[in-house]
């Protein structure tokens, strides 16, 4: 299930009129469905398919096997740890709290990846302004590239 969240922004002079002025709307989408699990085993060839979670057609996350943090594929061909993955901001906390979350970078937002396992996270996919829930449920310290994760679904 999807869940659509519209918020306006209002004027001063528009107080009297509550229809949004044009251009204001701002819609936000939330994927509240079923959790989907991904995983990338060490060694595993980030460029598969099967070994990067496309989670849509812009955001396609993986993680290289020389270890370091995930990555967006589908715009960059490795991991910069002050921008990583391109076009996600992430959040420590709960998908019922999202108006009240700081979202940030992976690494401004988890500090060191290594330790992400088991924090509830909001993941913002920026260009389609999609919230959903992930949580990591391994991170391979070792190199490899290994790493796992729950992520909540669009129905």
């Amino acid at each position: 299930m999807a869940l659509l969240i519209f918020s306006f922004a209002c004027t001063k002079d528009s107080l009297d009129d509550p229809t949004p002025e044009s251009g204001t709307e701002e819609e936000r989408v939330v994927w509240l469905g079923d959790n989907i699990t991904f995983s990338k085993a060490n060694a595993a060839d980030p460029t598969l398919e099967e070994n990067q979670d496309r989670i849509t057609d812009l955001v396609w996350i993986t993680r290289a096997n020389g270890g370091g943090q995930i990555f967006n594929i589908k715009s960059e061909s490795q991991a910069e740890s002050g921008s990583s993955p391109k076009g996600t901001l992430w959040a420590i906390g709960s998908i019922d709290e999202i108006d009240d979350l700081d979202f940030r970078t992976f690494r401004s937002a988890v500090e060191k990846p290594k330790n992400v396992v088991g924090k509830d996270l909001v993941l913002q996919l920026v260009e389609e302004n999609i919230f959903l829930r992930v949580k990591f449920t391994s991170w391979s310290n070792q190199g490899g590239g290994g790493f796992a994760y729950e992520r909540s679904s669009p129905e």
